[in-house]
């Protein structure tokens, strides 16, 4: 593939196909880049906390049940630690801080982790 076939991803800097590149508010973003934007799930949504606790009840889960094993090891070293980064939490598991960033809002809405500002900083932190 030529310099003339390819754009430049504007999400991540790699080079696509000029066919494959998708184009969305004026910007070019890869495939990737593309589902990312939009696989966003919100962590402060009072219908989804709402939505998952009584799905959860009807369920009788409590706790980690019904989780995956990912997001089970997520609460597991964030309760250890008494709080973790994003960052952190990202470098542990090799996730994106997008990925990151959806799954604290599964378990934000599980009443299991929150958000919690240290020293200007955000904190991933125990429910409790």
């Amino acid at each position: 593939m030529t310099e003339d076939e390819s754009v430049k991803c504007q999400g991540c800097g790699s080079r696509v196909p000029r066919d494959e590149g998708i184009e969305e508010d004026g910007l070019v973003l890869c495939e990737d880049c593309y589902f990312d934007q939009h696989q966003r799930i919100k962590a402060c949504d009072p219908w989804g906390a709402r939505s998952k606790k009584l799905l959860r009840e009807q369920a009788g889960l409590e706790g980690t049940e019904g989780l995956t094993e990912e997001q089970k090891n997520i609460y597991e070293f964030v309760s250890f630690r008494g709080g973790a980064t994003p960052g952190e939490i990202a470098e542990k598991f090799g996730l994106s801080v997008r990925e990151v960033e959806n799954q604290f809002a599964i378990l934000r809405h599980c009443e299991l982790l929150k958000g919690e500002m240290r020293n200007r900083r955000l904190y991933v932190v125990p429910f409790e």
